[in-house]
């Protein structure tokens, strides 16, 4: 797992980069999606918009968010895209890596 490197320099891009990885999951519909790929291990977006009731274009918005937060990973096979959690960045994010940021002692 990358160390954050708390000098000044880095402080602004780290707050960046875990800003956008937090919005990403402040949504309950992302949450939603994020539930069922853990529960299912890995899901096609043909399954996922049924399990979501929610018409493809929203969905692929949702998981756009996701991708670009590196939160989900997508694989294509043939005309179909499959998700799965990124459960090396969801671990990042639960880690205590991320409370050394607001609470040193903890490190």
């Amino acid at each position: 797992m990358k160390e954050i490197e708390l000098t000044d320099e880095t402080l602004p891009r780290t707050f960046e980069k875990y800003e956008a990885k937090f919005k990403a999951i402040a949504d309950k519909k992302r949450l939603q999606i994020m539930y069922l790929l853990t529960q299912k291990g890995e899901i096609c977006v043909c399954d996922l918009v049924d399990m979501i009731e929610m018409p493809q274009s929203k969905l692929s918005y949702h998981l756009k968010i996701l991708l670009d937060a590196e939160i989900i990973t997508k694989e294509t096979r043939g005309t179909w895209s499959y998700y799965k959690l990124n459960q090396d960045e969801v671990n990042h994010l639960l880690s205590e890596e991320l409370c050394c940021v607001f609470k040193p002692s903890c490190c």
